[in-house]
């Protein structure tokens, strides 16, 4: 993979998010894929329970939001990005992601993990 190739797949997943139904996840993750919502959540196994994660998770195709993405890095098979998305016009939300995607040869995601921040969330001092 390179930065293109990892900027192409999210342009293909915020596509898939707002087009209905779920049918385009097939041709950006794996059959087995995981996609993990947080680092410390048990990741969603297989695209029929991605499908259903993502429907769940989506107001629908119609959605409103505006998405911005920097790659920051890809080694081999991996990329990482800074995902940037307002939800609503006002933006009534917004997340300052990080995405962790492994791929295949294919190019398709076998591996998708998020660190979500929102604004209102706090850092700690680990001291």
């Amino acid at each position: 993979m390179d930065r293109e190739q990892v900027a192409g797949w999210i342009a293909a997943y915020e596509q898939a998010w707002r087009t209905p139904g779920s049918a385009a996840l097939a041709s950006i993750f794996t059959a087995d894929a995981s996609y993990r919502q947080g680092p410390y959540r048990e990741p969603v196994v297989g695209l029929p329970a991605i499908a259903r994660m993502w429907e769940s998770e989506r107001e629908g195709p119609d959605e409103v939001f505006e998405m911005t993405v920097e790659v920051i890095a890809v080694d081999g098979d991996t990329g990482v990005a800074r995902v940037h998305v307002r939800y609503g016009d006002p933006a009534a939300q917004e997340w300052q992601d990080l995405w962790i995607m492994r791929f295949t040869e294919d190019g398709r995601c076998r591996s998708f993990e998020e660190w979500p921040f929102a604004p209102e969330q706090r850092t700690t001092d680990a001291g």
